[in-house]
């Protein structure tokens, strides 16, 4: 590595070559092993388009539902809207379209590789599960989608009358892009692009980020196509969750901060600020990776301050698509940002030291659980006998109920990054700590203290006290999954440090990534909500051959309910008559709800309680109700006796 030393004269010192040499700083740091600008020119375009079409989709929620527009004609003219701006600023010279340099030869030559092949083959599966299989991820069904399905009913956004109180206190990232899908489809069959996009964004930026950070070429060429098989990336980028897809804006925060270092470019930077808030607006429980964007983003205030009508535009911007407005809302409607006052109790920590060790051996768990694990059962009964009770107990006390469950197969409702990436960053880790012991090894860090690398170590180290202070706050039990952002940033410490180009030379690291691969591929081909193999048919037809076999049977209800999870009571949707327009539902917090809503735009679901009088019900139009008989369960209440009291000239179905 070259550093460029700073001359000048101790009486006068030459303050025009000082800055010179110190804008070059990081063009020194960055020369090694730094992708080419026609490398670049392949996916940074499209990394650009991705993150303007998410604030755009983010803007254009939280605008038209300001003004009561949140409709065909509200979208259309929006984007009439951006297309004049768009336009003017291209006229201006402020705006310049450039699409990246694809040739089929380089193309070719790249995907001959073993591990970029692999890669490839892996996402056509993916996008064929995508496209045969609708959606089921459970979370999108029990309030993502519903919450847009109210919006768009709506023509705003709404603060929904529900006992799923998630639908109201969660951020709008993910649901302000599902919303002109919804709007003019009818269906949620395209919601998987909004996962598979960003997932073949992936590898350029890992890259770029890894690269960027100091960690060899080599290295970084490995892991761009190593890390995009955990389990939760392969596994989301079929489906409708919202773990995945957000580590692309993680990733982007770094990327864009790290090349405004080297451009000086005020673009640059605002496309790094737009990207944390991007990230922020996702989840709340991103927002500690706020830090990793202030350690490389602060250092360059002076832009922002030279550029104060683009720093202003762009902050107010950054305000609109993060969590700030969904915050405030929280705040108005329960007094509380987070919303925690209406959710489950375990949503802030209440002590940080059960949270930090807590979630330590829940991530631990989660991460190296086997892709296959028949015992999972008797984990999840027996775990706590075995552990001691000093630990268990504060546990039980401060974290949601189950979280130590796990699962015979992974599924995107629990998983993580998975035993396989888990693995081969153990191996790294180890292999680091084995040279450095025997002198062999480079320091963690560049030991060259310029300007630019102080906050170079910073950045490598920022990731891991984001995630210290995630532990401290949460008491969420699928930690592995809710951390999917992180892992892209608390990589690059791990593999910091020459010896790793060493370590992926080896036959044994080139056989253990085959390894991982082939995993992940077992892993996509059997998953419940999309298998890529006959499974009901297979295990009908084995329990035939086999009956009373339990781990048949189980399996075989476990493909059967995923199968039909999309909608699963279409029968008694369609037993309610054609013109009947609102519908009644009285559910619990996790009953799914997007069943009712089909087909999209021909009725609306209305909240009901079990307090409301028939007079109220008649009043909002609804003449027929869907009532879970779970719900009465769990309120230890008897549905009979409620049903008399409504007094009901129209028909209660049950469920």
């Amino acid at each position: 590595m070259r550093v460029l030393p700073v001359l000048a004269s101790p009486a006068r010192p030459d303050i025009a070559r000082v800055k010179e040499t110190i804008d070059r700083l990081p063009n020194a740091f960055l020369k090694s092993r730094r992708p080419s600008g026609r490398s670049e020119m392949s996916f940074l375009p499209a990394v650009k388009t991705w993150i303007w079409i998410s604030a755009l989709a983010t803007l254009a929620g939280w605008t038209l539902s300001a003004v009561g527009l949140l409709n065909k004609l509200g979208y259309i003219g929006f984007a009439v809207v951006v297309a004049i701006v768009m336009i003017e600023a291209s006229a201006r010279g402020a705006l310049k379209f450039s699409i990246g340099r694809w040739r089929w030869e380089k193309i070719r030559a790249r995907f001959a590789r073993p591990l970029p092949l692999m890669f490839a083959a892996l996402t056509v599966l993916i996008l064929i599960g995508g496209v045969i299989y609708p959606s089921n991820n459970h979370m999108a069904h029990s309030y993502r989608i519903p919450r847009v399905l109210h919006w768009l009913g709506g023509e705003q956004w709404q603060w929904i009358f529900t006992p799923t109180f998630r639908m109201n206190t969660r951020p709008c990232g993910m649901e302000w892009l599902m919303a002109p899908v919804l709007l003019f489809t009818k269906s949620d069959r395209g919601l998987f692009l909004l996962n598979f996009i960003p997932f073949l964004l992936f590898p350029g930026l890992i890259f770029s980020v890894f690269t960027r950070l100091g960690i060899s070429a080599r290295v970084a060429c490995q892991w761009m196509w190593l890390l995009p098989t955990g389990y939760v990336f392969v596994l989301q980028a079929g489906s409708t969750g919202n773990d995945g897809y957000a580590a692309v804006y993680s990733l982007a925060v770094v990327d864009f901060a790290l090349r405004a270092w080297r451009s000086r470019r005020i673009s640059e930077l605002n496309l790094s600020l737009l990207s944390i808030a991007l990230l922020t607006g996702v989840k709340s429980s991103n927002m500690p990776l706020v830090l990793p964007w202030l350690v490389l983003a602060v250092p360059l205030w002076r832009l922002w301050r030279d550029h104060p009508l683009s720093a202003t535009r762009m902050a107010v911007l950054a305000i609109m698509v993060s969590f700030i407005p969904t915050a405030l809302l929280n705040h108005y409607y329960s007094n509380a940002w987070l919303g925690a006052k209406l959710e489950i109790g375990n949503l802030e920590m209440k002590n940080p030291l059960v949270g930090i060790y807590g979630n330590t051996l829940l991530l631990l768990c989660q991460s190296f659980c086997p892709p296959f694990f028949p015992l999972a059962g008797w984990w999840t009964r027996h775990v706590l006998e075995v552990l001691p009770g000093a630990i268990v107990r504060p546990m039980l006390a401060s974290f949601e109920a189950g979280f130590q469950a796990l699962w015979e197969l992974p599924t995107e409702d629990w998983v993580g990054i998975g035993a396989g990436v888990s693995v081969l960053g153990v191996v790294a880790l180890w292999w680091k700590l084995q040279k450095q012991s025997k002198g062999d090894g480079a320091m963690w860090m560049p030991a060259t203290s310029d300007h630019f690398t102080r906050f170079h170590r910073l950045a490598l180290i920022a990731p891991w006290v984001s995630l210290l202070a995630y532990f401290s706050m949460s008491g969420l039990a699928h930690t592995g999954r809710i951390l999917t952002p992180y892992y892209p940033l608390l990589l690059p410490l791990l593999l910091a440090g020459r010896e790793q180009s060493q370590l992926v030379r080896r036959a044994g690291w080139r056989l253990l990534t085959w390894g991982v691969y082939a995993v992940a591929f077992v892993v996509l081909l059997i998953t419940p909500p999309r298998p890529l193999w006959p499974a009901k048919t297979l295990l009908a037809r084995a329990l035939e051959t086999w009956p009373g076999q339990p781990f048949l049977s189980r399996a075989l209800n476990v493909y059967t309910v995923y199968s039909i999870r999309s909608d699963p009571l279409a029968k008694l949707r369609a037993s309610i008559p054609g013109d009947v327009k609102i519908i009644g539902y009285l559910s619990g917090p996790d009953d799914l709800e997007t069943w009712l809503w089909r087909p999209f735009g021909s009725r609306r679901v209305e909240g009901v309680s079990v307090l409301q009088p028939q007079e109220q019900l008649d009043a909002r139009g609804i003449q027929y109700a869907i009532v879970s008989l779970f719900f009465f369960e769990q309120q230890h209440q008897s549905f009979d006796e409620w049903r008399a009291k409504q007094e009901r000239r129209s028909l209660l179905i049950r469920t």
